[in-house]
């Protein structure tokens, strides 16, 4: 048994969200005891996506740091790229407790904590105050829920010229299902209207600021497939520099841990994998062999690590696995698509 398993045995005698904290509270007070307790070598396996270089491509997936308080202690676990946030122009407590639930016999989570935050101004100071050179950073953002979804873009270009010179790329998240009416900016003439003003802002800004900071879209797994064809295409010609793909699901899929999955909210973990999966491909397919994307849901072992990258994922992200195997699994997926990469197996992509 290692150490991060004799760990998560006392972490999950408490409840989710407070396991949660405390986790949270240890790596961003003790950056370099948590490192030594629990650090593991980074992979180095570069690549060049959107104009950054990854050491590696294996990354933390938004909603685990929301506020950009770890980045000192996040350094240490392996990965080649973290993405904070979701972060919103406002500070706001959420959906009420409990909003987290494990489900353990089928290594999922369902969560629906509402983007819960401490607000831009305080994700940017924490950034800010970062000792450790950093890992690539993605910044995640998204609205406030107070504000009406006619309003919502203001939110969004608010947030992207806040975070603007402190993130590597940023990240739109218009697909959570925890915050009402989000993902009615999915639909066909919304997305089309609210995309645009959000790509003129990121031009505006990378001429001002002499830099260029890809601007990605986190989609919804949940989406029929006309519909996520005609998004992609939309996203891809307003200029949009990948997708992320995907975030939680609203279904719930015939699976052996019925019925705590029933709780309400979004689920990840590996009953999402399948659909993550088929999303990537399906995307692979529409946007062509050189779009970015990202790949994330389910990802918990190598084998699904390499099966996203096969699918067509340039770059994978880790959270539910995360939490229930370690920064262990972090090293374990980047040593597996390094050997994949290796082999020239990476453009062997299913169809």
């Amino acid at each position: 048994m290692n150490l991060y398993s004799l760990a998560r045995a006392i972490l999950f005698r408490l409840d989710a969200e407070h396991s949660h904290d405390l986790v949270l509270h240890m790596l961003s007070r003790y950056p370099s005891v948590m490192g030594l307790v629990f650090g593991c070598p980074i992979v180095d396996d570069p690549v060049d996506l959107m104009g950054l270089h990854f050491p590696n491509r294996v990354g933390l997936a938004a909603g685990w740091d929301k506020d950009g308080c770890c980045l000192d202690g996040l350094k240490h676990l392996g990965f080649g790229f973290v993405e904070i946030g979701t972060v919103t122009p406002r500070p706001q407590s959420g959906n009420p407790r409990p909003r987290l639930f494990r489900i353990p016999q089928c290594d999922a989570l369902v969560n629906r904590m509402g983007f819960n935050n401490a607000g831009v101004d305080a994700l940017v100071k924490n950034v800010r105050k970062s000792k450790s050179s950093r890992h690539i950073l993605g910044v995640n953002i998204g609205k406030n829920a107070a504000t009406p979804l006619n309003k919502a873009v203001e939110d969004y270009i608010e947030s992207l010229n806040a975070v603007f010179e402190i993130a590597d790329y940023v990240a739109v998240n218009i697909s959570s299902p925890n915050t009402p009416g989000l993902r009615n900016l999915q639909g066909h003439d919304e997305f089309l209207a609210f995309i645009g003003p959000i790509c003129r802002e990121r031009d505006r800004l990378s001429e001002l600021f002499g830099i260029r900071r890809p601007l990605l879209v986190k989609i919804s797994p949940d989406m029929e497939c006309l519909q996520l064809e005609w998004m992609a295409q939309i996203a891809q010609d307003a200029g949009i520099d990948g997708l992320i793909a995907t975030n939680t699901t609203v279904a719930r899929p015939d699976f052996d841990c019925q019925p705590a999955i029933q709780q309400a909210g979004g689920l990840s973990g590996r009953p999402l994998r399948p659909r993550a999966e088929a999303v990537i491909r399906r995307l692979r397919e529409v946007l062509g062999p050189h779009f970015p994307l990202i790949g994330v849901g389910g990802v918990d072992s190598a084998i699904s690590a390499q099966d996203r990258i096969r699918a067509g994922a340039d770059l994978v992200q880790v959270f539910t696995g995360f939490v229930y195997h370690g920064p262990h699994l972090v090293h374990e997926c980047a040593d597996a698509i390094a050997e994949l990469n290796s082999s020239g197996s990476e453009m062997s992509i299913d169809t």
